[in-house]
């Protein structure tokens, strides 16, 4: 906080005007060689207030940032609102390949007249031979999308991959870890404080620890958490195929909690709460006939403690990044913090090893005509981490989001044609090669069971 100086002179003003008559290449009949003039720009604003801003200017910025975006998401979709159906024409243009898309969509026209929801869209892409399915036995997969650079797109990757799975069929749940929110937002989904996100599935480990360590629970807010189910943190969304655990601005205060249950519990394993907590609602929701098969953890952009929550939890990473020096240099020293933040924990603990099914990094906002070389330089940097696919700086993702919908949403007759097309086939990859390393990861797994 800047204190307030003990005097302070008025700012400096620029003179708006002179005395006595203008030079000749200032009149009002052109310059001195008889050119017209520019017109006299505005006087430029004092360069500080009268008044410096304190906390309450925030607070005001805060509440009218708050009314517009109440006003702007009157015009966006509810979050009880019913996810849309899908056109016959879209379908056999986006959604199922065919050698005779005429003759499909005239089938589709007449089996869906209004259209097919997502369930029918489903069973028709199933027929077709275009879903996933996750193996008998092999366990959900949770892919964390993280990088301590801001800006990369991960939200808008997170909400893609998700949306995209569910086309191909599978139960998906998303965590939004990043207390912005921008996730829940983007997918209707609302918290209204801390204890409809993460937060509690975070604070009921640390109170089981306390539990198994003989030590009472004499904190008001552990008691809650740990009468509280982590699978009741979970919320619909208007996929029927995708769930949410939502963030909001209150989830940022575990940065500073989990550190002082850490001390007041040397031993709690505090990296470990939320692969816990995910786990004991994967296996109620799956007892419930409910099974997941992809988790997608959207994380802050910051490597704290909610995001190593997220990477300890996760079998695969990806790490999005630009195609620039700077996004380059932040995603290296990302995962040197990674590397030092792991290596540190397991050599505080014996015989604990943190492995993945694989990591990429993703080049996001390509633009191939300005960032061929530099892309270049990345891939051979990073070598095998990175991602075959790059995603194509695209005007349809952000013109969708203003919508409050990502592209998989979006009606396409509210883009134009070019437009959706580039933007479509770009989160097309991306989500082809993520289902690539899920379903190579569930095979890997069968097989090492068979082994044992």
């Amino acid at each position: 906080m800047k204190p307030e100086p003990k005097s302070r002179g008025e700012a400096p003003r620029r003179e708006t005007r002179r005395d006595g008559p203008a030079p000749p290449s200032e009149t009002s009949s052109g310059t001195a060689s008889g050119a017209p003039s520019d017109p006299p720009s505005d006087p430029l604003p004092d360069p500080l207030p009268d008044a410096p801003p304190g906390t309450d200017r925030f607070a005001e910025a805060a509440g009218r940032a708050a009314e517009t975006r109440e006003a702007l998401l009157a015009h966006r979709p509810a979050p009880h609102e019913s996810l849309r159906t899908f056109g016959a024409a879209e379908t056999a243009r986006w959604l199922i390949p065919s050698p005779d898309p005429a003759e499909l969509r005239r089938r589709l026209t007449a089996a869906h007249p209004r259209g097919l929801a997502l369930p029918a869209l489903v069973e028709e892409r199933r027929r077709a031979g275009l879903t996933a399915e996750r193996p008998e036995g092999a366990a959900a997969k949770i892919l964390a999308v993280a990088n301590f650079k801001g800006g990369v797109g991960k939200t808008t990757v997170a909400a893609h991959l998700a949306q995209a799975a569910a086309l191909d069929g599978l139960r998906v749940l998303l965590v939004d870890l990043d207390s912005q929110g921008s996730l829940s937002a983007l997918m209707g989904g609302r918290a209204e404080d801390a204890w409809g996100t993460a937060w509690p599935i975070l604070a009921r480990d640390h109170a089981l620890a306390l539990e198994a360590a003989g030590l009472p629970l004499d904190d008001e807010g552990l008691l809650r958490a740990r009468a509280k189910p982590p699978v009741q943190a979970i919320a619909a969304t208007r996929w029927p195929a995708i769930d949410l655990i939502p963030a909001q601005l209150d989830l940022y205060w575990a940065e500073f909690q989990i550190p002082v249950w850490r001390m007041a519990l040397p031993d709690w394993a505090l990296w470990d709460a939320l692969s816990a907590g995910l786990a004991e609602a994967l296996a109620a929701k799956a007892e419930a006939g409910d099974a997941y098969d992809l988790v997608i953890v959207d994380t802050p952009p910051a490597l704290g403690y909610l995001t190593l929550n997220a990477l300890a939890a996760a079998d695969l990473l990806l790490a999005p990044l630009g195609a620039s020096f700077l996004d380059f240099d932040s995603t290296g020293r990302f995962f040197d913090m990674l590397h030092a933040a792991f290596a540190s924990i397991e050599a505080a603990e014996p015989g604990l090893r943190f492995e993945w099914d694989a990591a990429r990094c993703l080049i996001t906002r390509y633009d191939p005509a300005q960032q061929a070389e530099m892309a270049a330089l990345i891939d051979r940097g990073f070598g095998d981490l990175m991602a075959r696919c790059r995603l194509d700086q695209t005007a349809a993702a952000g013109q969708a989001g203003e919508q409050g919908r990502a592209l998989y949403e979006a009606d396409p007759r509210d883009f134009n044609p070019a437009t959706y097309a580039r933007g479509r086939a770009a989160f097309d990859a991306v989500w082809a090669e993520m289902r690539a390393l899920v379903e190579a990861a569930w095979a890997r797994d069968l097989a090492q069971a068979q082994e044992v």
